[in-house]
């Protein structure tokens, strides 16, 4: 019999639709006469996956009895005897009731494709057994229920079922995957933003690797031998010049075409001296290759194609986009070409890309070696002028014995000019000796003697070497004429640059560095200072490998001023260059002063905003604080005055009213306190292993009985905090959500564990804040809305972030689902207990007890 074909529907997580879509296809096969049937599929009360099941034929469930419970599971013999084309089997990591057929569901469908029964099965990621450790790492849930890789990897077909976890959480908040009652602890403990985006990547990586095996698995069948880049990575060759942006853009769409392709940008630059690429192109060109997702990459070569290639096989490249040469013509005399040399030594494993462009043909880009007359020119330059003249002799006396004396000189006059447009001065030199010699020689009467017979001769022999050192003379001036010019035009657009950046005031410090080392071809830059002639010297930035401490240790010290210089290693320096260097000295000095001037700046603000603070503490005090007090002083004065007889319950009622006046000024000025030592940085916390069991209920005796409903778990672990900080923090959250919550309705002060930190979590059902005030409100001073003068200054929330800061937490603000605010308390775990363990269904409900203000300052031991 034929074994059955298993189709799986994966998902990161659950609620993303993985049952529905099995249920739907479910219905599309039946509609095309196929039988099938709901061997077990579980709905969870969701209503749209409910009526998905109506018209589906479904088998019975077998129940089963354990520990007092009746539980229902697949009825394995039941589907066998039904005999379907297709069964819907759901959840196959789940693990089955003891007693059952199987211990695993999985077993129970591998029985269902052994009996030739097809099956459409679902499971999401974290329950794959090898992803168990990862998404306990991320999530802080171990999975108890898995299935293991190889199962899945078995099935015929797998289809991701993939949501967006800002969609997925809006499903969960308006009630359609959990019942109401669970979703707020769903959505702050495994329903995460963070959570659902690494369960998602890791599903999404999966099921590439999935298709890359059935890829394989094709090529294998078929035989196919030929190399597939399905992952391609570009390599783009810059030359400088302003065709490098098509190059960039190009490669860009090649990377598009391809899953997961990768654009790497390099500029391969000569070490003896100064680029004679433009930097403002390369900087232009560096934020191109940026902005499309690519990289850019320096590198330091002599010979141009070797390093390219090079690059490539390190990256493990498989494309090499060039620009085509902009060579003439007839500068093919002297070489093949770079485009051409790497693509005849590329291999069969890299493609090379040669890209047409308006700067193709117009000539050769100078290079500041080139026009130097390079390496490779002076090679050829000397044996043009040394070999040169023995070969035409050679040629002349066997081939063309007969083509007179005056030939003989145009020809051997013309190889010398060749050599001096090779090689320059000393090359043509050489070749205008040794060509006298040889026409002397072989060509001149006597032959093969130093006589000349003729004076003719001798005069015609002297015009040769005076043309010659001529010829000669002037194309090393225009060369050395070349190279300046060239040299000039880079310098000129280095300076143009930094003034540029110096106007704009754009460049960094680290930027400008990596700048003068791409410039110069070195290894590392740093900007050394000290505070006077004796200081030792210290590092105010650097780039490159290895950096020096001192300026005696660098190939290259440019001073900038007594006590800061910059120091380059990797070569030493032409001193035509120190003027440029010179300039990138003085700007890195007014960078790194720009960056002083900045944090001075920074500091200032500060102070401006304590002074702020302080006139508003001021205000505060004149005002807010003289309302409690006229309160006061009102009901003092009337009880002390022996014109009125009061009653009893009016006596009671001034006296409630002072308590109540003391008791506002005691918290406006342990507010105003607070803060004032927030602001001076006067807060030392003292951090300790803490239980919040023990510090939480504490910091509730501010707030009505009956107000708040506390739900902390007895498994949390310990938190390392400040206690006397923490129950600050936990009192003006709590205060600030009673105070809003509506009459009647309790605000929830729940407590639940991480990955790796703990969150105290404190849920109101007032009105809510809308996203562009949530952070306006930790503030100082800021009252959201239109609350009245009464309700506080507006410091409560601005302390409790500044002490959940101080002792390493956070306090953030979040919508609550169903309307309200939810502010949430981030601490870290107490050291050294390893992984947060997972919070248990159990919780542990509190009783809150009143407790006076002054109990609870009493027991401030942080402060």
């Amino acid at each position: 019999m034929a074994r059955g074909r298993l189709r799986i529907y994966l998902g990161a997580a659950p609620g993303v639709g993985k049952t529905y879509a099995m249920l739907s296809e479910a219905h599309r096969r039946t509609e095309r006469g196929t039988d099938c049937v709901v061997a077990f599929v579980e709905h969870h009360d969701r209503p749209r996956t409910e009526v998905m099941l109506h018209g589906l034929e479904e088998i019975p469930r077998r129940e089963l009895e354990y520990r007092g419970g009746v539980f229902t599971e697949m009825d394995v013999d039941a589907v066998l005897a039904r005999r379907p084309r297709v069964a819907l089997v759901d959840e196959l990591p789940h693990t089955n009731i003891p007693g059952s057929r199987n211990a695993k569901r999985w077993q129970d469908v591998e029985e269902l494709l052994a009996a030739g029964i097809d099956v459409v099965s679902t499971v999401n990621i974290q329950h794959l057994e090898s992803l168990g450790d990862v998404v306990e790492s991320i999530t802080g849930v171990r999975q108890q229920e898995t299935v293991p890789d190889e199962v899945v990897r078995r099935a015929d077909q797998i289809e991701l079922v993939d949501m967006s976890p800002q969609a997925l959480r809006r499903r969960m908040a308006h009630g359609n995957i959990y019942q109401p009652d669970k979703v707020d602890a769903a959505l702050s403990n495994y329903f995460r933003p963070g959570n659902l985006t690494a369960l998602r990547e890791l599903a999404l990586l999966w099921v590439a690797d999935r298709v890359d095996e059935y890829l394989n698995a094709y090529r294998s069948e078929h035989r196919v031998s030929a190399i597939w880049g399905s992952r391609e990575r570009i390599v783009v060759g810059l030359t400088g010049g302003p065709e490098g942006r098509t190059l960039i853009r190009r490669a860009a769409r090649l990377a598009e075409k391809g899953a997961g392709g990768e654009v790497l940008a390099v500029y391969i630059s000569r070490s003896d001296g100064l680029t004679s690429a433009s930097p403002k192109e390369l900087a232009v060109q560096r934020t191109l290759v940026e902005d499309l997702g690519g990289t850019f990459h320096h590198v330091v070569g002599e010979d141009i194609p070797a390093a390219l290639l090079d690059f490539a096989r390190g990256v493990n490249a498989t494309q090499i986009v060039l620009g085509v040469s902009r060579r003439r013509s007839w500068q093919y005399v002297l070489g093949p070409g770079v485009g051409a040399t790497v693509a005849r030594d590329s291999g069969p494993d890299l493609d090379v890309h040669l890209i047409t462009h308006d700067e193709a043909g117009k000539g050769r880009l100078p290079r500041g070696s080139s026009a130097r007359l390079g390496r490779s020119r002076i090679i050829w330059g000397w044996l043009t002028g040394v070999l040169g003249p023995a070969l035409l002799t050679w040629l002349l006396t066997g081939a063309a014995p007969e083509v007179g004396l005056t030939n003989d000189m145009l020809l051997f006059l013309a190889l010398t000019v060749a050599s001096a447009l090779l090689g320059g001065l000393l090359p043509a030199l050489t070749s205008a000796l040794v060509g006298s010699l040889l026409l002397n020689w072989f060509f001149t009467p006597p032959v093969h003697t130093l006589t000349i017979a003729d004076p003719e001769n001798i005069v015609a022999i002297a015009i040769f070497v005076g043309v010659a050192v001529s010829v000669a003379s002037v194309v090393d001036l225009a060369a050395r004429r070349t190279q300046q010019a060239t040299r000039l035009r880079a310098e000129s657009e280095i300076l143009s640059f930094l003034a540029g950046s110096v106007l704009r005031g754009e460049t960094s410090l680290e930027a400008l560095l990596e700048r003068v080392r791409e410039t110069f071809g070195m290894e590392s830059v740093a900007l050394l200072e000290r505070a006077d002639d004796v200081a030792p010297w210290t590092c105010a930035g650097s780039v490159g490998p290895r950096p020096c401490r001192t300026p005696e240790n660098a190939d290259v010290d440019m001073p900038v001023g007594d006590h800061l210089t910059l120091a380059l290693s990797g070569r030493v320096l032409p001193a035509s260059d120190r003027r440029v260097l010179a300039a990138f000295a003085a700007q890195a000095a007014v960078v790194l002063d720009r960056q002083r001037l900045r944090q001075e700046a920074g500091r200032a603000k500060e102070l401006a905003e304590g002074n702020r603070i302080r006139t508003a503490l001021l205000a505060a005090v004149s005002h807010d604080l003289r309302t409690p007090l006229a309160g006061i002083k009102a009901s003092v004065s009337s009880l002390r005055s022996d014109d009125v007889e009061w009653s009893e319950e009016d006596r009671a009622e001034l006296l409630e009213a002072i308590e109540a006046g003391a008791d506002r000024l005691d918290h406006l000025v342990g507010n105003l306190l607070d803060m004032s030592r927030l602001q001076t940085g006067t807060v030392t916390p003292i951090v300790r292993e803490t239980d919040l069991d023990e510090v939480v209920p504490m910091a509730l005796g501010g707030v009505p009985e009956d107000s708040v409903e506390l739900d902390i778990p007895e498994t949390l672990p310990m938190v390392d905090v400040d206690r006397g900080l923490l129950e600050r923090v936990v009192a003006n959250v709590v205060e600030n959500a009673v105070k809003y919550s509506p009459e009647g309705t309790p605000v929830l002060v729940k407590a639940s564990s991480l990955a790796d930190r703990v969150e105290v979590r404190v849920v109101d059902r007032g009105p809510g804040v809308p996203d562009e005030a949530k952070e306006r409100i930790f503030e100082p001073f800021q009252r959201h809305g239109d609350s009245p003068r009464g309700v506080g200054v507006g410091l409560g929330l601005a302390v409790a972030r500044g002490f959940a800061e101080a002792t390493g937490g956070t306090l953030t603000a979040e919508d609550t689902p169903g309307g309200g605010l939810t502010m949430v308390l981030s601490l870290p775990p107490a050291r050294g207990r390893g992984p947060v363990t997972a919070v248990r269904d159990g919780h542990a409900r509190l009783l809150v007890r009143r407790e006076s203000l002054e109990d609870i300052r009493r027991r401030d031991v942080g402060l």
